[in-house]
């Protein structure tokens, strides 16, 4: 969780350039090979390369089952990570880590949680017209935090993916969140209450999804100059 401030600086940056997010993972599963493995395991150890092999057998196992049964299981897998500020964990205020640094260090913030969710179902077949990451305000703990909407259509009230509570409830059932922005790759929403809003336009790329994306890139395909 980050302060009102900076949630908000970072948002009123956000693009339709975010469509790039995807494509990594995307196409993880040609291209999750022995030497993706080899360069996780140089940089996180044995134990990350095998988390990581946990996760990419479970987004095997779900490709047949039904939406309910995706939702709730990349929730709990996701969920069961500790909770670490990223200052602490990653010495910087903000960042946003990819869903392998996720998984390989076994922690991260709220939206670590929602970014690693929102790939894992983006692989799994839904839509990501179906998918928003939501800024919201937690307001029993009276700070920022980001949770992951599901939208059956684009009129229904979404599912709310969070890692404070635990269980997938509907958004108006939430009345600890208070909205304030949603985005996908599409675009970026006001939210004027949970789950509605007005589209607005974005004012140029993100750094910090830039960022992660190549963060993402040099595990999954090496560096460049290789």
């Amino acid at each position: 969780m980050r302060s009102a401030s900076s949630t908000l600086r970072a948002l009123l940056v956000v693009s339709c350039t975010l469509l790039a997010i995807t494509s990594p993972i995307a196409q993880q599963k040609t291209v999750f090979t022995e030497q993706v493995y080899a360069r996780i395991n140089s940089i996180y150890g044995t134990e990350a390369s095998e988390n990581v092999a946990k996760w990419r057998q479970l987004v095997t196992e779900l490709q047949s089952e039904d939406v309910d049964e995706k939702l709730y299981e990349i929730n709990r897998f996701f969920n069961r990570f500790d909770f670490v500020d990223d200052l602490v964990h990653w010495q910087q205020k903000d960042y946003w880590a990819t869903p392998i640094e996720f998984i390989s260090t076994g922690a991260g913030d709220c939206e670590d949680y929602t970014i690693a969710k929102y790939f894992s179902l983006i692989e799994l077949g839904i839509s990501e017209d179906q998918l928003r990451l939501m800024y919201v305000t937690a307001l029993e703990l009276r700070q920022p935090h980001m949770v992951l909407a599901y939208y059956e259509t684009p009129t229904s009230v979404p599912l709310v993916l969070d890692n404070i509570n635990r269980r997938i409830l509907p958004a108006n059932k939430r009345r600890d969140l208070s909205p304030i922005y949603s985005f996908n790759g599409n675009g970026l929403w006001a939210a004027k209450a949970m789950g509605t809003g007005r589209k607005l336009r974005g004012s140029g790329p993100m750094k910090m999804w830039d960022d992660m994306v190549e963060r993402l890139d040099r595990v999954m395909y090496g560096d460049k100059e290789e």
